[in-house]
């Protein structure tokens, strides 16, 4: 199974009302090299709050100026089949919030999610570790959390390496 760690930007709080900004992926493995990077354009007529936008570090101009969303899609499908020996996993910091969006998003532009309906949260993963509903696990990360998704997923995916270092029956393969 390879799992994937996948961090989403948006410019609110919802698909559909509002639009995905960005997303990053990375392959869990050692050296965490293989990355995708997607920049996609606002769905039409969907409101925006600056605010959200602003965490992205992108102006208004500079996200309707991105690619669409059906060729992004496409190419992040191909990609995670290419990378994938058996069935890919989706795992992510907050995979209430990165879920939705990545869910949507596939299914409305490919017509399909490769991840099947299920996804992993790091954090769970870590309190269960721990046996502590509350333990923190973000000093894990190696990456510096920036909000550039590839660098969020980068630094999730180190964690999850670490906790496999520390006994996570876990394999990345």
């Amino acid at each position: 199974m390879s799992w994937f760690v996948v961090d989403v930007e948006s410019d609110g709080p919802i698909p559909v009302e509002y639009s995905m900004v960005s997303f990053g992926a990375v392959l869990v493995e050692p050296g965490l090299t293989r990355t995708f990077f997607g920049q996609v354009r606002p769905l039409p007529g969907a409101r925006w709050l600056p605010e959200a936008l602003a965490i992205s570090g992108v102006s208004r101009a500079e996200h309707e100026g991105y690619e669409d969303p059906a060729d992004v899609m496409a190419r992040f499908v191909a990609w995670v089949k290419q990378e994938t020996r058996g069935k890919p996993a989706f795992a992510s910091d907050n995979n209430g919030f990165d879920w939705q969006w990545m869910n949507w998003y596939l299914h409305r532009f490919t017509g399909d999610n490769p991840f099947g309906y299920s996804s992993r949260r790091i954090a769970d993963l870590w309190c269960g570790m721990a046996r502590d509903v509350y333990a923190p696990w973000k000093h894990l990360r190696s990456t510096s959390h920036d909000h550039h998704p590839v660098n969020d997923a980068k630094g999730n995916a180190e964690a999850l390496l670490e906790m496999q270092k520390m006994g996570l029956n876990v394999r990345f393969d």
